[in-house]
């Protein structure tokens, strides 16, 4: 497993990370030895950095996280590094309540879960965007990360406007963002920006919820439970994160574009992986997985050859003729 710098940290981690939520809450029934069966297997394959948050089934990603790290310790193995989010349990997504007084509990509450003295990387989970014209919001983070609570801050995004707002806090280390083959706007500005002030760029959504995986059809179902279910419309929050906000039957057609360009004995799931590995911009993607055999297929992504300049442009004029009037001007 390759590795890339995390920024300004000092931290160098591996180019695939894991993605917590699907372990958490969201995606239809998960088994805990089934989860914990999909993080042992990254762990042990060299994935070093995990993503999760508080509201993630009420901190039982964290805890599912936190008997990992345990068991790990007692092996005498590696640990990896942890990111945790904050934020989404707030009564309203209001940025006046994103204060030192709201969000230290939060901290509290990921510290108890993880069971830990110091959280690695605390993120806001994706504030609304009057936040980022807030300066205490930042500032209380800063406050934690002085008091030891927290290494370094972050914040996950639902626009790439937020994005290139949150490079200009001092503070920030990373900025999570949503990017994929059906989601390229942060090309047009944001991941070089982000690279020329040493920001890390978490990809999260990286299979658009599974579309780019290239197995869903037009009929296939989904628990009552999991958001390519109950969000399709944004019901319950951001529609950017299901499906990357692409209508499902468009995602679908254009899916069927890009498989003839992934190679012989490569999925469409690494070969998505892939592609964003293309951007040296990037620092990790984290792809969810629910049990050993999804983290192994994740995996595979970062063996494969670069792809083609041939293969890039398709994919580009893909995206520019199929998904672009659906997404680009909304995120």
């Amino acid at each position: 497993m390759r590795q890339r710098p995390f920024g300004r940290t000092g931290w160098r981690v591996s180019e695939i990370g894991f993605g917590g939520w699907a372990i958490g809450a969201s995606w239809g029934p998960v088994r805990d030895d089934d989860s914990l069966d999909a993080l042992r297997v990254s762990l042990d394959e060299g994935v070093d950095f995990l993503d999760t948050a508080d509201v993630y089934g009420d901190h039982a990603s964290e805890r599912l996280i936190a008997r990992i790290l345990k068991e790990r310790k007692k092996q005498g193995k590696s640990v990896p590094i942890v990111a945790t989010k904050i934020g989404r349990r707030l009564p309203k997504q209001d940025g006046a309540l994103f204060t030192y007084a709201n969000l230290a509990p939060f901290v509290e509450g990921s510290l108890r879960a993880l069971e830990v003295d110091a959280l690695d990387l605390v993120q806001l989970h994706c504030p609304p965007t009057e936040t980022y014209y807030r300066p205490e919001a930042f500032e209380a983070m800063d406050r934690l990360q002085r008091e030891g609570k927290i290494r370094f801050h972050g914040v996950s995004v639902e626009r790439v406007e937020e994005g290139l707002k949150a490079l200009e806090c001092p503070g920030v280390v990373s900025v999570q963002i949503i990017y994929n083959m059906f989601r390229q706007r942060p090309d047009d500005l944001f991941l070089a920006e982000a690279q020329k002030r040493q920001v890390a760029v978490i990809a999260r959504v990286p299979l658009a919820s599974g579309l780019l995986a290239g197995k869903f059809k037009a009929d296939s179902k989904f628990d009552a439970s999991d958001h390519r279910q109950f969000n399709r419309h944004g019901e319950a929050f951001d529609v950017g994160e299901t499906f990357s906000g692409v209508p499902y039957e468009a995602g679908l057609a254009a899916v069927e574009q890009v498989r003839p360009l992934v190679p012989k004995g490569t999925t469409m799931a690494e070969f998505a992986l892939r592609w964003i590995l293309m951007n040296d911009a990037i620092s990790v993607v984290i792809p969810g997985a629910k049990n050993a055999e999804q983290a192994r297929a994740n995996l595979g992504g970062a063996a494969l050859a670069p792809l083609s300049p041939d293969a890039m442009a398709r994919i580009r004029s893909i995206y520019e003729s199929s998904i672009k009037p659906s997404v680009h001007q909304r995120w």
